[in-house]
């Protein structure tokens, strides 16, 4: 079920809060959305869900809109967590899989196992407001996924989370993907995008900056990284041809290079320096691409 966004604007009186937006998301895929505060992610998302009205254009889901009679299909985590604090975490996901559809057994069950996933099995009986936000999310998680569903959105669904749970969510969103679930997310964060998506798109005040599949956004930008790590003096490097930046960290220096060719010239001057320990020509990170892009967009 393909999920198409033809030409998309969103305006709240004068302020545009998304900008003649166009993507066809992938069926059975993660696609990622990144953008700062403000970027349009969120309205966007709403409007995908029908919470929102556009203002100009269409969006279809399998060739068809996408309304209440679809919410058994659809999963939602918002950015904004809204669980009902004094209710049992029992409760409350029974309640909100039967509005799925869901029989109270089917989602007692389904409930269980994810608990059990996520190592808290004791949170069945607890009210929300016991525990911690962190394992609120979790909770949150579940709520969305509990039904199954073959459409899932996640607005910013790592942030307040330590470490070892967004691994642990990380892991549960692939598993979801790998069983059919399409999969749309939002993130600030670079990498998190850039490991688990195949498909972005970047958007800067409402506009997209860049869109593509993530191999072929890394080609068209062009430039390398480079690492060298020495124990001797890099400093020559800031004036090399080639070199768009220098950067210097304390086992030496990484640079960003306008091409390949730029790495074995500095490779062959390097030669007669003494030992290099480390010499390593990266893509450009999402971190690159999005300060270019979006700081083009500001100019």
């Amino acid at each position: 079920m393909t999920l198409v966004l033809d030409h998309i604007t969103k305006k709240f009186g004068q302020h545009t809060a998304v900008d003649d937006l166009s993507l066809e998301i992938p069926d059975n895929e993660m696609y990622g959305f990144l953008g700062g505060n403000g970027a349009g992610k969120t309205t966007t998302f709403r409007m995908i869900l029908g919470l929102l009205d556009q203002t100009e254009g269409s969006i279809a889901w399998n060739g068809d809109t996408i309304g209440y009679n679809k919410s058994h299909l659809i999963g939602y985590l918002p950015e904004e967590r809204g669980l009902y604090p004094k209710l049992k975490v029992r409760d409350q996901l029974i309640y909100l899989g039967k509005l799925r559809g869901m029989t109270k057994q089917d989602a007692l069950s389904e409930l269980k196992s994810w608990l059990d996933r996520f190592k808290v099995p004791e949170y069945l009986d607890q009210k929300v407001e016991e525990l911690s936000k962190g394992n609120q999310q979790k909770i949150q998680f579940i709520s969305a996924v509990i039904h199954k569903p073959e459409l899932l959105i996640l607005d910013e669904p790592f942030t307040g989370l330590d470490p070892i749970n967004v691994e642990m969510l990380k892991e549960a969103v692939v598993d979801l993907k790998n069983s059919g679930t399409s999969i749309v997310f939002s993130s600030h964060r670079m990498d998190h995008v850039e490991e688990l998506c195949r498909h972005l798109c970047i958007l800067h005040q409402g506009r997209q900056v860049v869109q593509g599949d993530l191999r072929d956004i890394k080609r068209s930008y062009g430039k390398k990284n480079l690492i060298i790590h020495s124990d001797d003096n890099l400093d020559f490097l800031k004036n090399f041809p080639g070199v768009v930046q220098f950067k210097p960290v304390t086992e030496g220096c990484e640079l960003q290079i306008e091409n390949e060719d730029v790495s074995q010239a500095i490779f062959k001057e390097l030669q007669s320096q003494g030992f290099i320990r480390k010499f390593e020509l990266e893509e450009p990170s999402l971190d690159d691409i999005f300060i270019e892009k979006v700081g083009a967009s500001y100019e």
